[in-house]
Protein backbone atom coordinates (compact mmCIF):
# COMPACT_ATOMS: atom_id res chain seq x y z
CA UNK A 1 0.00 0.00 0.00
CA UNK A 2 1.55 3.40 -1.14
CA UNK A 3 1.77 6.14 1.77
CA UNK A 4 -1.05 7.96 -0.22
CA UNK A 5 -3.29 4.73 -0.02
CA UNK A 6 -2.57 4.38 3.58
CA UNK A 7 -3.68 8.03 4.34
CA UNK A 8 -7.32 7.39 2.23
CA UNK A 9 -7.20 4.23 4.46
CA UNK A 10 -7.36 5.81 8.02
CA UNK A 11 -9.56 8.58 6.94
CA UNK A 12 -12.11 6.33 5.83
CA UNK A 13 -14.88 4.70 8.49
CA UNK A 14 -16.92 1.35 8.53
CA UNK A 15 -20.00 3.45 7.90
CA UNK A 16 -18.59 4.48 4.44
CA UNK A 17 -19.71 0.75 3.56
CA UNK A 18 -23.30 1.97 3.63
CA UNK A 19 -23.21 5.08 1.34
CA UNK A 20 -25.77 4.48 -1.40
CA UNK A 21 -23.24 3.79 -3.78
CA UNK A 22 -21.73 0.64 -1.80
CA UNK A 23 -25.15 0.15 0.47
CA UNK A 24 -26.36 -2.78 -2.24
CA UNK A 25 -23.19 -5.04 -2.40
CA UNK A 26 -22.90 -4.04 1.66
CA UNK A 27 -26.18 -5.82 2.35
CA UNK A 28 -25.55 -8.62 -0.16
CA UNK A 29 -22.43 -9.83 1.01
CA UNK A 30 -23.17 -8.61 4.65
CA UNK A 31 -26.48 -10.79 4.36
CA UNK A 32 -24.61 -13.92 3.59
CA UNK A 33 -22.32 -14.09 6.26
CA UNK A 34 -25.05 -13.48 9.17
CA UNK A 35 -27.44 -15.96 7.39
CA UNK A 36 -24.04 -18.71 8.18
CA UNK A 37 -22.67 -17.09 11.43
CA UNK A 38 -26.61 -16.79 12.74
CA UNK A 39 -27.77 -19.39 11.46
CA UNK A 40 -24.95 -21.66 13.26
CA UNK A 41 -25.69 -20.39 16.19
CA UNK A 42 -29.43 -20.87 16.31
CA UNK A 43 -29.77 -24.44 15.20
CA UNK A 44 -27.39 -24.87 18.06
CA UNK A 45 -29.83 -23.35 20.51
CA UNK A 46 -33.33 -25.21 19.13
CA UNK A 47 -31.25 -29.00 18.53
CA UNK A 48 -32.71 -30.14 21.55
CA UNK A 49 -35.94 -29.09 20.68
CA UNK A 50 -35.40 -31.14 16.83
CA UNK A 51 -34.67 -34.23 19.37
CA UNK A 52 -37.45 -33.83 21.60
CA UNK A 53 -40.45 -33.60 18.55
CA UNK A 54 -38.56 -35.97 16.34
CA UNK A 55 -36.15 -37.65 18.20
CA UNK A 56 -32.57 -38.68 16.93
CA UNK A 57 -30.95 -38.46 19.86
CA UNK A 58 -27.33 -40.51 19.02
CA UNK A 59 -27.52 -38.61 15.72
CA UNK A 60 -27.56 -35.11 17.22
CA UNK A 61 -23.71 -34.24 17.07
CA UNK A 62 -23.70 -34.72 13.74
CA UNK A 63 -26.61 -31.46 12.81
CA UNK A 64 -23.21 -29.16 13.81
CA UNK A 65 -21.31 -31.44 12.11
CA UNK A 66 -22.29 -32.15 8.73
CA UNK A 67 -23.07 -28.30 8.46
CA UNK A 68 -19.11 -27.14 8.98
CA UNK A 69 -17.92 -30.05 7.07
CA UNK A 70 -19.81 -28.99 3.83
CA UNK A 71 -19.85 -25.77 4.56
CA UNK A 72 -15.99 -25.85 4.46
CA UNK A 73 -16.67 -27.49 0.86
CA UNK A 74 -19.21 -24.80 -0.22
CA UNK A 75 -16.12 -22.49 0.17
CA UNK A 76 -13.88 -24.99 -1.98
CA UNK A 77 -16.58 -24.69 -5.17
CA UNK A 78 -15.84 -20.53 -4.95
CA UNK A 79 -12.39 -21.10 -5.69
CA UNK A 80 -13.26 -24.42 -7.90
CA UNK A 81 -16.39 -23.58 -9.52
CA UNK A 82 -16.90 -24.37 -13.32
CA UNK A 83 -15.16 -22.12 -15.69
CA UNK A 84 -16.94 -18.99 -16.49
CA UNK A 85 -19.07 -18.87 -13.68
CA UNK A 86 -19.17 -15.55 -12.27
CA UNK A 87 -19.44 -14.33 -8.83
CA UNK A 88 -22.89 -13.05 -8.79
CA UNK A 89 -23.53 -16.98 -10.12
CA UNK A 90 -22.50 -18.65 -7.80
CA UNK A 91 -24.11 -16.50 -5.02
CA UNK A 92 -27.51 -16.99 -6.83
CA UNK A 93 -26.20 -20.41 -6.25
CA UNK A 94 -25.05 -20.08 -2.79
CA UNK A 95 -28.10 -18.80 -1.90
CA UNK A 96 -30.87 -21.15 -3.64
CA UNK A 97 -29.01 -24.11 -2.27
CA UNK A 98 -28.92 -22.62 1.45
CA UNK A 99 -32.39 -21.97 1.04
CA UNK A 100 -33.39 -25.26 -0.55
CA UNK A 101 -31.26 -27.06 2.90
CA UNK A 102 -33.74 -24.95 5.02
CA UNK A 103 -37.07 -26.39 3.22
CA UNK A 104 -36.07 -29.70 3.82
CA UNK A 105 -35.02 -29.17 7.09
CA UNK A 106 -38.14 -27.38 7.98
CA UNK A 107 -40.43 -30.30 6.48
CA UNK A 108 -38.27 -33.13 8.04
CA UNK A 109 -40.22 -36.01 9.23
CA UNK A 110 -36.75 -37.80 11.04
CA UNK A 111 -33.45 -36.34 12.25
CA UNK A 112 -31.54 -38.24 9.32
CA UNK A 113 -33.47 -36.22 6.82
CA UNK A 114 -32.57 -32.87 8.95
CA UNK A 115 -29.38 -33.86 8.61
CA UNK A 116 -29.50 -34.40 5.03
CA UNK A 117 -30.59 -30.60 4.91
CA UNK A 118 -27.88 -29.21 7.25
CA UNK A 119 -25.65 -30.47 4.48
CA UNK A 120 -27.00 -28.68 1.83
CA UNK A 121 -27.54 -25.76 4.36
CA UNK A 122 -24.10 -25.92 4.78
CA UNK A 123 -23.04 -25.89 1.56
CA UNK A 124 -24.86 -22.93 0.51
CA UNK A 125 -23.46 -21.15 4.05
CA UNK A 126 -20.21 -21.90 3.05
CA UNK A 127 -20.41 -19.96 -0.54
CA UNK A 128 -22.16 -17.34 0.46
CA UNK A 129 -19.61 -16.90 3.32
CA UNK A 130 -16.75 -17.43 1.06
CA UNK A 131 -17.87 -14.95 -1.27
CA UNK A 132 -17.56 -11.76 1.14
CA UNK A 133 -14.31 -11.99 0.64
CA UNK A 134 -13.98 -13.31 -2.41
CA UNK A 135 -16.37 -9.70 -3.64
CA UNK A 136 -14.28 -7.57 -1.73
CA UNK A 137 -11.83 -5.95 -4.07
CA UNK A 138 -14.90 -5.91 -6.99
CA UNK A 139 -17.26 -4.22 -4.68
CA UNK A 140 -15.13 -1.91 -2.73
CA UNK A 141 -12.02 0.47 -3.36
CA UNK A 142 -8.71 -0.88 -1.25
CA UNK A 143 -9.36 1.35 1.63
CA UNK A 144 -12.13 0.08 2.42
CA UNK A 145 -11.19 -3.69 2.23
CA UNK A 146 -10.35 -3.75 6.24
CA UNK A 147 -13.53 -2.02 7.02
CA UNK A 148 -15.50 -4.53 5.31
CA UNK A 149 -13.47 -7.70 7.23
CA UNK A 150 -14.57 -5.25 10.22
CA UNK A 151 -17.84 -5.40 9.50
CA UNK A 152 -17.98 -9.18 8.75
CA UNK A 153 -16.12 -9.30 12.30
CA UNK A 154 -18.94 -6.99 13.78
CA UNK A 155 -21.41 -9.88 12.17
CA UNK A 156 -20.05 -12.84 13.36
CA UNK A 157 -19.87 -11.05 17.49
CA UNK A 158 -23.50 -10.17 16.95
CA UNK A 159 -24.29 -13.59 16.07
CA UNK A 160 -23.02 -14.85 19.30
CA UNK A 161 -25.04 -12.73 21.07
CA UNK A 162 -28.04 -12.54 19.13
CA UNK A 163 -28.18 -16.48 17.58
CA UNK A 164 -28.89 -18.04 20.70
CA UNK A 165 -31.61 -15.67 22.30
CA UNK A 166 -33.05 -15.73 18.29
CA UNK A 167 -33.16 -19.41 18.66
CA UNK A 168 -34.89 -19.68 21.89
CA UNK A 169 -37.64 -17.87 20.48
CA UNK A 170 -38.46 -21.31 17.99
CA UNK A 171 -37.82 -23.91 21.22
CA UNK A 172 -40.96 -24.71 21.87
CA UNK A 173 -42.78 -27.90 20.57
CA UNK A 174 -42.47 -28.01 16.53
CA UNK A 175 -42.01 -24.48 16.83
CA UNK A 176 -38.56 -25.38 15.92
CA UNK A 177 -39.58 -25.60 12.19
CA UNK A 178 -39.85 -22.05 11.79
CA UNK A 179 -36.35 -21.28 12.07
CA UNK A 180 -35.94 -22.85 9.30
CA UNK A 181 -39.13 -21.69 7.10
CA UNK A 182 -38.09 -18.22 7.54
CA UNK A 183 -34.99 -18.68 6.06
CA UNK A 184 -36.65 -20.30 2.54
CA UNK A 185 -38.08 -16.97 1.46
CA UNK A 186 -34.92 -14.73 2.65
CA UNK A 187 -33.05 -17.27 0.72
CA UNK A 188 -34.95 -16.79 -2.47
CA UNK A 189 -34.86 -13.23 -1.84
CA UNK A 190 -31.24 -12.56 -2.01
CA UNK A 191 -30.63 -15.08 -4.98
CA UNK A 192 -33.11 -12.57 -7.22
CA UNK A 193 -31.25 -9.35 -5.82
CA UNK A 194 -27.81 -10.66 -6.62
CA UNK A 195 -27.79 -10.28 -10.48
CA UNK A 196 -28.79 -6.87 -9.73
CA UNK A 197 -27.60 -5.63 -6.66
CA UNK A 198 -23.94 -7.21 -6.75
CA UNK A 199 -21.28 -5.68 -8.91
CA UNK A 200 -19.94 -7.14 -11.86
CA UNK A 201 -16.68 -9.86 -11.42
CA UNK A 202 -14.25 -10.72 -14.25
CA UNK A 203 -13.41 -14.47 -13.69
CA UNK A 204 -9.69 -14.23 -13.71
CA UNK A 205 -8.77 -17.55 -12.31
CA UNK A 206 -5.53 -19.21 -13.65
CA UNK A 207 -6.96 -21.83 -15.71
CA UNK A 208 -6.21 -25.52 -13.69
CA UNK A 209 -7.68 -29.01 -12.82
CA UNK A 210 -10.08 -29.46 -9.75
CA UNK A 211 -7.69 -31.13 -6.87
CA UNK A 212 -9.97 -33.86 -6.05
CA UNK A 213 -6.89 -35.68 -3.87
CA UNK A 214 -6.36 -32.11 -1.24
CA UNK A 215 -10.04 -31.76 -0.94
CA UNK A 216 -11.11 -34.94 -0.17
CA UNK A 217 -8.04 -35.17 2.72
CA UNK A 218 -9.00 -31.63 3.76
CA UNK A 219 -13.18 -32.70 4.20
CA UNK A 220 -11.70 -35.96 6.17
CA UNK A 221 -9.67 -33.96 8.00
CA UNK A 222 -12.32 -31.80 9.07
CA UNK A 223 -15.12 -34.71 9.91
CA UNK A 224 -12.74 -36.39 12.03
CA UNK A 225 -11.93 -33.74 14.25
CA UNK A 226 -15.31 -32.43 13.99
CA UNK A 227 -16.35 -36.30 15.34
CA UNK A 228 -13.73 -36.17 18.22
CA UNK A 229 -15.43 -32.87 19.41
CA UNK A 230 -18.59 -34.86 19.82
CA UNK A 231 -17.35 -37.90 21.92
CA UNK A 232 -17.05 -38.38 24.96
CA UNK A 233 -14.45 -41.18 25.56
CA UNK A 234 -10.94 -39.11 25.68
CA UNK A 235 -8.75 -41.70 24.11
CA UNK A 236 -10.55 -41.52 21.32
CA UNK A 237 -10.85 -38.20 20.88
CA UNK A 238 -7.31 -37.93 20.88
CA UNK A 239 -6.87 -40.55 18.31
CA UNK A 240 -9.86 -38.58 16.02
CA UNK A 241 -7.56 -35.74 16.17
CA UNK A 242 -4.16 -37.50 15.58
CA UNK A 243 -5.97 -38.65 12.17
CA UNK A 244 -7.11 -35.61 11.74
CA UNK A 245 -3.40 -34.52 12.11
CA UNK A 246 -2.27 -36.84 9.64
CA UNK A 247 -5.01 -35.78 6.83
CA UNK A 248 -3.91 -32.24 6.86
CA UNK A 249 -0.27 -33.36 7.14
CA UNK A 250 -1.26 -35.53 3.60
CA UNK A 251 -3.32 -32.98 2.30
CA UNK A 252 -0.12 -29.91 2.65
CA UNK A 253 2.46 -32.29 1.29
CA UNK A 254 0.48 -33.04 -1.31
CA UNK A 255 -0.24 -29.39 -1.92
CA UNK A 256 3.17 -29.08 -1.99
CA UNK A 257 4.53 -31.19 -4.65
CA UNK A 258 1.65 -31.02 -6.53
CA UNK A 259 0.93 -29.02 -9.79
CA UNK A 260 -2.92 -28.38 -9.15
CA UNK A 261 -3.32 -26.70 -6.00
CA UNK A 262 -6.21 -26.45 -3.59
CA UNK A 263 -4.49 -23.37 -1.92
CA UNK A 264 -2.41 -19.56 -2.71
CA UNK A 265 0.78 -20.27 -3.76
CA UNK A 266 3.24 -20.30 -0.53
CA UNK A 267 0.19 -20.95 1.69
CA UNK A 268 1.87 -24.05 2.71
CA UNK A 269 5.70 -23.07 2.68
CA UNK A 270 6.16 -20.82 6.11
CA UNK A 271 9.10 -18.81 4.78
CA UNK A 272 5.85 -16.87 2.24
CA UNK A 273 4.55 -14.25 4.30
CA UNK A 274 0.96 -15.21 3.38
CA UNK A 275 1.65 -19.27 5.05
CA UNK A 276 2.21 -17.28 8.53
CA UNK A 277 -0.86 -14.93 7.99
CA UNK A 278 -3.13 -18.46 7.75
CA UNK A 279 -1.09 -19.59 10.39
CA UNK A 280 -1.84 -16.74 12.70
CA UNK A 281 -5.25 -17.04 11.62
CA UNK A 282 -5.09 -20.69 12.62
CA UNK A 283 -3.91 -20.63 16.38
CA UNK A 284 -5.79 -17.12 17.34
CA UNK A 285 -9.59 -19.11 16.15
CA UNK A 286 -7.74 -22.29 17.92
CA UNK A 287 -7.07 -20.49 21.17
CA UNK A 288 -10.72 -18.23 21.04
CA UNK A 289 -12.61 -21.71 20.69
CA UNK A 290 -11.90 -22.71 24.79
CA UNK A 291 -14.36 -20.49 25.27
CA UNK A 292 -17.10 -23.28 24.75
CA UNK A 293 -16.56 -24.41 28.48
CA UNK A 294 -16.47 -21.06 30.20
CA UNK A 295 -20.39 -21.30 30.69
CA UNK A 296 -19.83 -24.37 32.71
CA UNK A 297 -17.49 -23.60 34.78
CA UNK A 298 -18.71 -20.27 35.71
CA UNK A 299 -21.54 -22.42 36.42
CA UNK A 300 -20.07 -25.07 38.38
CA UNK A 301 -17.39 -22.71 40.29
CA UNK A 302 -19.03 -19.50 40.47
CA UNK A 303 -22.52 -20.56 41.06
CA UNK A 304 -23.95 -18.56 38.85
CA UNK A 305 -27.14 -18.77 37.19
CA UNK A 306 -27.42 -20.34 33.02
CA UNK A 307 -28.59 -16.85 31.75
CA UNK A 308 -26.03 -15.06 33.48
CA UNK A 309 -23.41 -17.43 32.22
CA UNK A 310 -24.62 -16.74 29.08
CA UNK A 311 -24.56 -13.17 28.90
CA UNK A 312 -20.98 -13.55 30.75
CA UNK A 313 -19.54 -15.79 27.91
CA UNK A 314 -21.11 -13.44 25.35
CA UNK A 315 -18.07 -10.65 26.26
CA UNK A 316 -15.86 -12.97 24.13
CA UNK A 317 -18.00 -11.92 21.18
CA UNK A 318 -18.49 -8.45 22.67
CA UNK A 319 -14.31 -7.86 23.04
CA UNK A 320 -14.11 -9.28 19.47
CA UNK A 321 -16.72 -6.57 18.00
CA UNK A 322 -15.28 -3.44 20.07
CA UNK A 323 -11.66 -4.37 18.90
CA UNK A 324 -12.28 -4.63 15.86
CA UNK A 325 -14.15 -1.27 15.41
CA UNK A 326 -11.13 0.25 17.02
CA UNK A 327 -8.40 -0.77 15.09
CA UNK A 328 -10.66 -0.43 11.87
CA UNK A 329 -8.87 2.63 11.06
CA UNK A 330 -5.38 1.60 11.34
CA UNK A 331 -3.29 1.00 8.36
CA UNK A 332 0.82 0.14 7.65
CA UNK A 333 2.50 0.11 10.75
CA UNK A 334 -0.39 0.61 12.76
CA UNK A 335 -2.10 -2.04 11.57
CA UNK A 336 0.69 -5.19 11.65
CA UNK A 337 1.31 -4.11 15.66
CA UNK A 338 -2.41 -4.27 16.10
CA UNK A 339 -2.19 -7.92 15.31
CA UNK A 340 1.08 -8.28 17.16
CA UNK A 341 -0.90 -6.77 20.09
CA UNK A 342 -4.41 -8.73 19.40
CA UNK A 343 -1.79 -12.20 19.58
CA UNK A 344 -0.54 -11.01 22.92
CA UNK A 345 -3.51 -9.99 24.66
CA UNK A 346 -5.28 -13.20 23.66
CA UNK A 347 -3.00 -15.53 25.24
CA UNK A 348 -2.56 -13.22 28.38
CA UNK A 349 -6.36 -13.32 28.15
CA UNK A 350 -6.14 -17.14 28.12
CA UNK A 351 -3.56 -17.39 31.20
CA UNK A 352 -5.80 -14.76 33.15
CA UNK A 353 -8.45 -17.01 32.93
CA UNK A 354 -6.59 -20.08 34.43
CA UNK A 355 -5.67 -18.29 37.48
CA UNK A 356 -9.70 -16.63 38.03
CA UNK A 357 -11.82 -19.22 36.64
CA UNK A 358 -10.07 -22.10 37.89
CA UNK A 359 -11.68 -21.02 41.39
CA UNK A 360 -14.06 -22.21 43.58
CA UNK A 361 -15.83 -19.21 44.20
CA UNK A 362 -19.76 -20.73 44.98
CA UNK A 363 -20.91 -16.93 46.20
CA UNK A 364 -19.87 -15.73 43.05
CA UNK A 365 -17.47 -12.73 44.54
CA UNK A 366 -16.79 -9.98 41.88
CA UNK A 367 -13.40 -9.71 43.29
CA UNK A 368 -12.72 -12.84 41.68
CA UNK A 369 -15.47 -12.99 39.09
CA UNK A 370 -14.77 -9.77 37.93
CA UNK A 371 -11.21 -10.14 36.53
CA UNK A 372 -12.22 -13.48 34.95
CA UNK A 373 -14.69 -11.45 33.13
CA UNK A 374 -12.39 -9.10 32.23
CA UNK A 375 -10.18 -12.37 30.53
CA UNK A 376 -13.27 -13.39 28.52
CA UNK A 377 -13.94 -9.56 27.21
CA UNK A 378 -9.54 -9.55 26.27
CA UNK A 379 -9.34 -13.20 24.98
CA UNK A 380 -12.46 -12.07 22.43
CA UNK A 381 -10.47 -8.20 22.12
CA UNK A 382 -7.38 -9.68 20.75
CA UNK A 383 -8.69 -11.79 18.19
CA UNK A 384 -11.03 -8.92 17.07
CA UNK A 385 -7.91 -6.42 17.16
CA UNK A 386 -6.32 -7.66 14.48
CA UNK A 387 -8.91 -9.86 12.53
CA UNK A 388 -9.42 -7.70 9.84
CA UNK A 389 -5.95 -6.70 8.80
CA UNK A 390 -5.72 -10.22 8.99
CA UNK A 391 -7.83 -10.85 6.14
CA UNK A 392 -6.42 -7.93 4.33
CA UNK A 393 -3.12 -9.25 4.20
CA UNK A 394 -4.18 -12.17 2.87
CA UNK A 395 -6.12 -10.45 -0.19
CA UNK A 396 -2.96 -8.09 -0.80
CA UNK A 397 -0.13 -10.82 -1.14
CA UNK A 398 -2.06 -13.20 -3.23
CA UNK A 399 -2.24 -12.24 -7.06
CA UNK A 400 -5.21 -11.42 -9.00
CA UNK A 401 -5.96 -15.38 -10.45
CA UNK A 402 -5.71 -16.63 -6.71
CA UNK A 403 -7.93 -14.18 -5.23
CA UNK A 404 -10.63 -16.73 -5.19
CA UNK A 405 -8.78 -19.34 -3.70
CA UNK A 406 -7.03 -17.12 -0.78
CA UNK A 407 -10.81 -16.53 -0.08
CA UNK A 408 -11.97 -19.75 0.39
CA UNK A 409 -9.03 -20.68 2.38
CA UNK A 410 -9.73 -18.05 4.91
CA UNK A 411 -13.64 -19.49 5.59
CA UNK A 412 -11.60 -22.81 5.87
CA UNK A 413 -8.89 -21.39 8.40
CA UNK A 414 -11.76 -20.40 10.03
CA UNK A 415 -13.86 -23.88 9.67
CA UNK A 416 -10.62 -25.72 10.77
CA UNK A 417 -9.31 -23.54 14.19
CA UNK A 418 -12.48 -23.70 15.37
CA UNK A 419 -13.23 -27.37 15.12
CA UNK A 420 -9.59 -28.16 16.52
CA UNK A 421 -10.17 -26.19 19.37
CA UNK A 422 -13.05 -27.52 20.31
CA UNK A 423 -11.71 -30.65 19.78
CA UNK A 424 -8.43 -30.19 21.55
CA UNK A 425 -10.20 -28.48 24.83
CA UNK A 426 -11.98 -31.60 25.30
CA UNK A 427 -9.11 -33.61 25.26
CA UNK A 428 -7.50 -31.30 28.03
CA UNK A 429 -10.50 -31.15 29.84
CA UNK A 430 -11.54 -34.53 30.05
CA UNK A 431 -8.39 -35.58 30.99
CA UNK A 432 -7.69 -33.43 33.85
CA UNK A 433 -10.22 -34.22 36.17
CA UNK A 434 -13.72 -32.78 34.24
CA UNK A 435 -14.98 -36.71 33.76
CA UNK A 436 -13.06 -37.77 36.90
CA UNK A 437 -12.97 -37.23 39.69
CA UNK A 438 -15.45 -34.18 38.34
CA UNK A 439 -17.07 -31.83 40.91
CA UNK A 440 -15.32 -28.96 42.07
CA UNK A 441 -12.28 -30.25 42.56
CA UNK A 442 -12.28 -31.78 39.29
CA UNK A 443 -13.46 -28.74 37.69
CA UNK A 444 -10.92 -26.84 39.13
CA UNK A 445 -8.47 -29.24 38.10
CA UNK A 446 -9.66 -28.87 34.56
CA UNK A 447 -10.12 -25.55 34.34
CA UNK A 448 -6.63 -24.10 35.15
CA UNK A 449 -5.30 -27.20 32.47
CA UNK A 450 -7.14 -26.65 30.13
CA UNK A 451 -6.96 -22.27 30.02
CA UNK A 452 -2.66 -22.50 30.98
CA UNK A 453 -2.60 -25.19 27.78
CA UNK A 454 -4.67 -23.66 25.13
CA UNK A 455 -2.61 -20.27 25.79
CA UNK A 456 0.30 -22.36 24.25
CA UNK A 457 -0.98 -21.93 20.51
CA UNK A 458 -1.39 -17.96 21.59
CA UNK A 459 2.47 -18.31 21.24
CA UNK A 460 2.58 -19.80 18.19
CA UNK A 461 0.18 -16.63 16.73
CA UNK A 462 2.82 -14.18 18.66
CA UNK A 463 5.85 -14.93 16.52
CA UNK A 464 3.91 -15.69 13.26
CA UNK A 465 3.23 -12.51 13.63
CA UNK A 466 5.76 -11.12 14.24
CA UNK A 467 6.78 -11.78 11.30
CA UNK A 468 4.37 -10.34 9.34
CA UNK A 469 5.75 -6.17 9.07
CA UNK A 470 3.66 -3.62 6.69
CA UNK A 471 6.50 -4.13 4.66
CA UNK A 472 6.19 -7.77 3.45
CA UNK A 473 2.84 -7.17 1.52
CA UNK A 474 5.49 -5.14 -0.68
CA UNK A 475 7.97 -7.86 -0.90
CA UNK A 476 5.08 -9.85 -1.83
CA UNK A 477 4.20 -8.47 -4.90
Amino acid sequence: MSSVDQTAASQTSVFQLFTPSLLPATLMLGGGVTLYAVESYITATVAPSIVRDIGGLPLLAWVTTLYVASAVLGSIFVAMRPRGMGLRSAYVCGALIFGMGSLVCAAAPVMEVVLAGRTVQGFGAGILAALAYAFVRFAYPESLWPKASTLYAAIWGAATLLGPSAGGLFSEGSAWRYAFIILVPLGLLMAVLAPWLLPKATDDRAHGKTPILQICLLLAAVLLVSIAGTVENTGTKAALIALSVIAISLMLVTERRGTNRLLPTGAVTLAKPVARVYLTMFALLLVLTSDIYIPYFLQVLHGVTPLISGYLTALVALGWTLAAFLSASFTGRRASNAIIAGCIVEALATVGLAIFLARDNQIASLAILGPAAVAMLLMGFGVGLGWAHLVTKVLRLVSSAEQDKASAAISTVQSLGSAFGAAIAGVIANGTGLVAPGGIAGSISAAHWLYALMALPGLIAITASLTLSSSTERQAR
